[in-house]
């Protein structure tokens, strides 16, 4: 063929439309080599021969046709055989129905394509840009080559046949859009619905980790794996599991919303499912099984037993106090415990631990008899006492009244912390309870065993004012040792509302022992008691009918009181007009109309029909007395008091003769 031919054809091929589809037919029918450009020409100038432009002029279709038919194996197509004298003979010379004919036959070697469809085509250049590839249509699609990833750009070569989603046939510029990626994304997501539809089991590569689980690569897909679903143990470690190709079981999937959950854990329990039936066709209570530490939680240890999960609470683990469960076992620790309870129904196995070991309180009486000086660690502290540890299983109460013989303690802490080690003696063993009680102050001597002998009734004292309160004062007479002064017993005289009217915290106060209580390790004590009570004077001098002096201190509505001469106050009744003329600092005179030793209270009365009644009353009273008592007259007192003086004379004369006799 001249070069002036070979310019006329390749400019038409470029120029007219029918080119490019001339160019898909004989791609798909020759093989990879004839179907770059360079060989479609070397194949068209072999079987064609063109005379001259003037026959592409008179019929642009002529060459065209002519290329269809020379493309055709043996000159075959859709079965009809054509000759060479068929083949050269001009487009003009063929009737309308041999040219339709031709045409439909064209057409016929055209694949049938839909948008947004995956298609098979066939690779016929890379370079290092695109991909050509041709999927039997009117013109080849093109595939940007980072669509691809490497291991695929190494395998595939021209001729290769591949995959790609057809985008659109045609966009603004007529070019076949086509995708690999897309390609790929779609045939992931139909790999990943038939595995979740069959349940088949898929690989994937875990990318990385996230919050509540890991990414898994799934034919290019992010699948999430809970950390939950990794494994029927829980995982400490989930960085081990990164860059990690594992089989997965797609689990729950929602392609709207791109969501693709997958469990690794499935797989396993299906695998135990099997030997979890059997073990709980042959479990039942007091079985010694082999289990392993599967998890630790506040409340107890769960034990794999091989597919089954029992629980080992935390009161089971040790015959003494455990608490926390890691204290005892770690994570997948190997261990036998003994079934406890099988619950048939629910499939829950309860497990112990200490019931495979003998019981503590086993001939508790002969380890630790009454009144055993022992030793234990401080394991819990209540308001009403410490719960001391002797061994693992054996624990004893020091109630907070066996603290100590004197300190009044409000908590244990005051004495004790926990893990403290203390020693204390064995007061008493409930071993029906199993309860010991236990004693530290019975470690020292009872001070109040001889209080009387330290402190008898009526002996003074010197103590120390340590606390104040509304009905009186506690005094330390030594340490640990209290008393107290009742508000009644701090004055004789003055009326006292609250103890912080006559003594401070931490004053030094004189007292007079009252009284002992040894059951309630009470003493009692008085203040006043020091000193002579003035009322027993008061009762001689103020004997109803006696004229006495005074000044009013104080004025009310109903009367006056009165400041007297000798001491103690009275209260002068008066009416209300009286009661006006006077006011305080006045100067009075009455006469004594009640005297209340007990009560502590003197009236006094200004008419004289008061004196008469209260000194007939006086009389009449004494007189009663007298008679009741067996005591002397006033006759007979008055004889008495001289005896009196006259023995007392003798004395001080024999005493005054003895230390001059001494001298």
């Amino acid at each position: 063929m001249s070069e002036d031919n070979k310019t006329s054809v390749e400019e038409t091929e470029t120029t007219t439309p029918m080119d490019d589809v001339v160019a898909a037919t004989e791609q798909i029918e020759t093989s990879a080599q004839e179907a770059t450009t360079e060989t479609t020409e070397v194949a068209t100038e072999s079987t064609l021969e063109v005379s001259n432009d003037e026959e592409l002029d008179e019929n642009p279709l002529a060459g065209e046709t002519q290329t269809i038919l020379a493309h055709v194996f043996s000159g075959e197509v859709e079965g009809e055989v054509f000759t060479l004298d068929q083949l050269e003979k001009p487009s003009d010379e063929y009737s309308e129905d041999e040219y339709n004919q031709l045409m439909g036959m064209y057409e016929n070697t055209l694949n049938e394509i839909e948008e947004k469809e995956i298609v098979t085509g066939r690779i016929i250049s890379i370079d290092d840009k695109y991909v050509v590839i041709d999927i039997g249509f009117k013109s080849e699609g093109i595939v940007a080559v980072n669509e691809f990833n490497n291991k695929q750009l190494e395998s595939m070569a021209p001729g290769d046949e591949v995959d790609v989603f057809l985008d659109r046939v045609e966009d603004k510029d007529g070019q076949l859009i086509l995708s690999r990626r897309k390609a790929d994304i779609l045939q992931a997501w139909e790999k990943i619905e038939a595995s979740h539809t069959s349940g088949a089991v898929v690989e994937g590569l875990i990318k990385r980790r996230i919050k509540g689980g890991m990414v898994v690569d799934l034919f290019g897909i992010d699948a999430f794996l809970p950390g939950s679903q990794i494994d029927v143990r829980p995982v400490r470690d989930f960085d081990a599991y990164v860059n990690k190709t594992m089989e997965f079981q797609v689990v729950k999937l929602n392609m709207v919303a791109e969501n693709v959950v997958v469990s690794h854990r499935a797989l396993i329990e299906n695998d135990l499912e099997e030997q979890r039936e059997q073990i709980l066709d042959t479990i039942e209570s007091g079985q010694v099984l082999e289990g392993a530490v599967k998890n630790i939680t506040d409340f107890g240890v769960f034990i794999d037993l091989g597919g089954v999960d029992g629980l080992l609470h935390i009161t089971d683990l040790s015959w003494g106090r455990v608490d926390n469960p890691s204290e005892i076992v770690q994570l997948d620790q190997r261990l036998n415990v003994a079934v406890i309870d099988f619950d048939e129904r629910s499939k829950r196995v309860s497990l112990g631990l200490k019931q495979l070991q003998p019981h503590p309180w086993e001939g508790i009486q002969s380890k630790y008899p009454e009144g055993m000086k022992v030793q234990g660690r401080v394991v819990s502290i209540a308001d009403y006492g410490a719960f001391i540890e002797l061994e693992k299983g054996v624990e004893g109460l020091i109630h907070i009244s066996e603290m100590s013989w004197t300190q009044h303690i409000k908590h244990p802490s005051q004495l004790v912390d926990k893990d403290d080690v203390v020693e204390c003696i064995v007061l008493n063993i409930n071993e029906d309870e199993k309860k010991i009680s236990l004693g530290v102050k019975q470690l020292t001597t009872d001070p109040w065993a001889d209080i009387l002998e330290r402190f008898p009734i009526g002996s003074k004292h010197q103590g120390t004012v340590r606390n104040l309160t509304n009905f009186g004062v506690f005094v330390e007479l030594e340490p640990g040792i209290d008393g107290l002064i009742h508000v009644s017993d701090l004055s004789w005289e003055d009326k006292i509302e609250h103890p912080n009217e006559v003594v401070k915290k931490d004053q030094e106060i004189e007292v007079v022992i009252l009284g002992v209580d040894f059951d309630n390790r009470r003493i009692t004590l008085g203040h006043k008691q020091v000193m002579q009570n003035p009322w027993e004077t008061y009762a001689k001098e103020y004997t109803p009918g006696t004229e006495v002096k005074g000044s009013v201190v104080k004025v009310t509505d109903r009367g006056a009181f009165v400041a007297l001469e000798k001491g103690a106050e009275a209260f002068l009744n008066m009416t209300k007009s009286v009661v006006a003329e006077f006011k305080e600092g006045d100067e009075v005179e009455a006469y004594i109309f009640r005297f209340d030793e007990q009560g502590k209270n003197i009236e006094l009365s200004q008419l004289d029909a008061d004196q008469k009644k209260a000194k007939a009353a006086k009389k009449k009273a004494d007189e009663k007395a007298d008679m009741e008592t067996g005591a002397p007259t006033l006759g007979e007192m008055s004889g008495l008091a001289a005896l009196k003086e006259k023995m007392e004379a003798e004395e001080q004369a024999e005493a005054a003769q003895k230390a001059k006799d001494e001298k």
